[in-house]
Order: C-alpha cells, then structure tokens, then sequence
C-alpha cells in the first residue's frame, strides 16, 4: 500500500511533471501543481488513482502502459481507494482526507479514445474507477515509495 508515482501539472499548463518527491501544504496541495492552493470546493488538494486500475485499462485496451495517462497526482498500488472516501489517511508523514470520487470528465473521454474507443466508452469504463479526491489536514514532504495507511478511530 504504497505511493508509485507523483505528477504535477505546471501552472501553464502543458504535460504532466514527475516528481520522486515533493512539498505538500495542508488546505493547498503539492507545491508547484498549477491547482496548488485553489479552495474552491473541497476535494481539490489533491487526486489519486490506483495503479492496478491504469493497468487494467492498458491491458483491456491494448495501450502503452502510462502511469500518467489520467492526470491525477498521486498513484498508488495495492490501496482501495473508493473505500477512502469520507476517511482519514496517512501518506507517509501526510494526513489527508478523502473526498469523493474523483470521476471522469469527457477530457479523459477526449485524451484516452482511439479508433475501436469513444470519449463516451472511455468514460463509462474509467467510472467509479477514476480514483480520489482529497484534502490534506497535515502537509509535509512526499516522496515515492511512501505508505498509504487508513486512519482508524
């Protein structure tokens, strides 16, 4: 239950960054992400997806595997994340809580399709599967690697 992979989106736009580490500010968000700081519903600090997931898609799909294909910021392997909404969790020294799900958009629909996939087919597949919304509680250093663990109590 682990953190894979970080990405972040320059504030002027363009492709996604990976980073091995980065600085994470509660109420804000990961520190040069171009959402950094935007509060205007909760849920927007940051996104995660579950790697099992992009993998699924790669292989039902027949696409090169791409860890940053959906432009969330965090990826994680072996956490549930859907079960994460409404709770607290820690990433590594993090304390975050989980939103709501984080579904798809007919961007995703738009980036994803392909000649045998619409934007709509690309949708319906990523549902309830496009990962979490988040707010972080305690900000801190991040980095890959870092564990993923429910807050219980």
């Amino acid at each position: 239950m682990t953190i894979t992979h970080i990405f972040i989106r320059p504030p002027a736009g363009g492709p996604l960054q990976a980073l091995t580490q980065a600085d994470v500010v509660a109420g804000s968000g990961i520190e040069g992400d171009r959402y950094f700081g935007r509060q205007d519903e909760p849920g927007q600090n940051l996104t995660l997806v579950e790697a099992e997931v992009i993998e699924a898609f790669a292989q039902a799909h027949q696409r090169p595997l791409d860890m940053a294909i959906t432009g969330r910021n965090l990826v994680t392997r072996g956490v549930q994340l859907n079960a994460l909404v409404g709770q607290e969790f820690t990433i590594g020294g993090l304390r975050c809580r989980g939103v709501e799900l984080c579904e798809p958009c007919l961007g995703l629909g738009d980036a994803l399709q392909g000649p045998d996939l619409t934007p709509a087919q690309v949708v319906r597949w990523w549902a309830h599967r496009g990962g979490l919304r988040a707010d972080v509680l305690v900000g801190g250093a991040l980095a890959v690697g870092a564990p993923v663990l429910a807050v219980h109590g």
